[in-house]
């Protein structure tokens, strides 16, 4: 794919990604902004504003790391925890749309709301977080766990990293409202950089710590939270930790301009941008072949007085509604 020198004046763009390399420091990585998407999913539940903020946060990553699929499939983004979010999933099917929902246990919202305890990783508390790559029937899928202890999607996801793909990363994640013409809206934003040199070697983490030194002598350590002692990825890191959230949600500042800030001293270049749009996978007939794996007794207790059966889907919220014997007979409704 052809590549772009960064500095030339580009649109201003939602609801893309952009990949990029920086051959300088040997990093890859991505930047996505959600506008009119992330908008509409979060506007359609209306969720609170800090569990809004969360799923924000959430779908921006899930993005970030779905468009990498080089197949078409499915990468999924699931926590399940204690805290007042109990539940996220957010599903991205390669190669461009995506769908996010959160359930919230109403009680444990209104004491953090109350006592001021509205971080991501008090929203979440303790639990797991998963992400899971699945390529199709033909294939096994594969999926990484790593567990949430009250820290932010950032920092799990640094550890997701250390841990099932052994590559150095760092992820800023962005999440905010802005008021437009047409009234307040939501934005999201996200950047991740991965150390990716040609040498095994430089990927290699430091000595252990050598034990006790003689008195009146210092022991110098590695402080690479990766366990990396290389100078082009202490750099890299270093200035991706400097990115704010507005650079991130900034309408008027394109992704482009942004690596250019970052990196231009090194020579990054940008690749074509990928579009990515919110869609949900629900269908009558995806429904439809839900209802008729029920048993034949819980199909009866979910026929309303009317003799109708109506099924809700949690991502869109879009309402479906089928005759009883329709469902009984196999015979698919007409399109509402």
């Amino acid at each position: 794919m052809a590549a772009d020198d960064l500095g030339a004046g580009v649109a201003v763009l939602d609801d893309r990604v952009v990949p990029f390399t920086v051959p300088d420091l040997d990093v890859r990585g991505r930047v996505v902004r959600l506008g009119p998407s992330i908008d509409t999913i979060l506007g359609r539940h209306d969720y609170p504003e800090p569990v809004s903020r969360v799923l924000g946060e959430a779908a921006a990553l899930t993005v970030l790391l779905g468009t990498a699929l080089k197949f078409e499939g499915r990468f999924q983004l699931q926590t399940k925890s204690d805290g007042p979010i109990s539940m996220m999933v957010v599903d991205f099917n390669a190669p461009d749309t995506y769908r996010a929902v959160a359930h919230i246990d109403e009680a444990k919202l209104e004491q953090a709301v109350a006592s001021g305890n509205l971080s991501t990783g008090d929203l979440l508390g303790e639990g797991h977080l998963a992400m899971t790559v699945d390529q199709g029937s033909q294939t096994t899928r594969y999926q990484g766990v790593v567990a949430l202890n009250r820290q932010s999607l950032e920092e799990a996801a640094h550890q997701y990293f250390r841990q099932s793909e052994q590559i150095p990363s760092r992820i800023r994640l962005g999440v905010g409202s802005v008021v437009t013409g047409a009234g307040r809206e939501w934005r999201a934003g996200g950047l991740l950089v991965q150390f990716m040199p040609h040498s095994p070697d430089r990927l290699r983490a430091a000595d252990l710590h050598p034990g006790d030194a003689p008195e009146g002598h210092d022991i110098l350590t590695n402080t690479d939270p990766d366990g990396i002692s290389d100078d082009s990825w202490a750099e890299a890191r270093s200035l991706v930790e400097t990115v704010e959230d507005h650079e991130l949600l900034d309408p008027m500042l394109e992704s482009e301009r942004l690596l250019y800030r970052l990196f231009h001293e090194r020579g990054a270049r940008v690749f074509e941008p990928v579009a990515v749009q919110e869609a949900c996978r629900c269908s009558r007939e995806r429904v439809l072949g839900m209802l008729r794996g029920f048993s034949a007794e819980d199909r009866k207790a979910m026929v309303a007085d009317d003799g109708t059966l109506g099924v809700t889907c949690e991502f869109c919220s879009r309402r479906y509604t089928f005759e009883a014997s329709e469902v009984e007979a196999g015979l698919l409704p007409v399109a509402e």
